[in-house]
């Protein structure tokens, strides 16, 4: 009986968890930076690639230095001396780089900037309904103040009135 309830809770809170929103919000971005990577990549290696490459090769990926001599490939066909592949690097660099400059420009930047529009907008939504509810409130008072005036403060009734210590005759 208790597996059965801990197995309905669990599955309760996954489905929870997938109504979240937040679940398909991420999946859709998962889905569009997998294609975005291959638009990134396409820049890397056909623009940034031989402009970086014009002062030597084109493809980055084959800049390396030899720090254990010597390089190379012996007769056999393996790799001899140890080799830093610092174009591969350079290029995760470029295409890191390249990559986060997109996003933030044409994602974050105009994302922000709505919501700034939005927010300004319902801070002067507020801000016009404080105004009336201001107005309001003066409004009510200046009422109050000239039903009291025209009624008469106790000691402000005119002579020969009824007032709330009787009439004033001056004794």
């Amino acid at each position: 009986m208790v597996s059965e309830k801990k197995k309905e809770s669990v599955l309760a809170g996954f489905k929870a968890f997938l109504m979240r929103g937040n679940v398909v919000d991420l999946a859709v971005a998962v889905v569009i930076g997998a294609a975005f990577t291959n638009i990134v990549n396409s820049i890397v290696k056909g623009i940034i690639g031989p402009l970086v490459g014009a002062i030597g090769t084109k493809n980055l990926d084959v800049y390396k230095s030899c720090i254990k001599n010597p390089c190379g490939v012996d007769a056999q066909g393996q790799a001899t001396g140890v080799e830093i592949l610092w174009g591969s690097v350079l290029n995760a660099t470029l295409t890191f780089v390249i990559t986060a400059a997109v996003v933030y420009f044409l994602m974050v930047l105009p994302m922000a900037k709505y919501l700034a529009k939005v927010e300004a907008r319902r801070k002067a939504k507020e801000g016009v309904q404080e105004t009336i509810e201001l107005t309001e409130l003066q409004v009510l008072k200046e009422i109050r103040d000239t039903l009291v005036a025209q009624r008469g403060a106790p000691g402000d009734a005119p002579a020969g009135s009824a007032g709330p210590a009787g009439p004033r005759n001056g004794f």
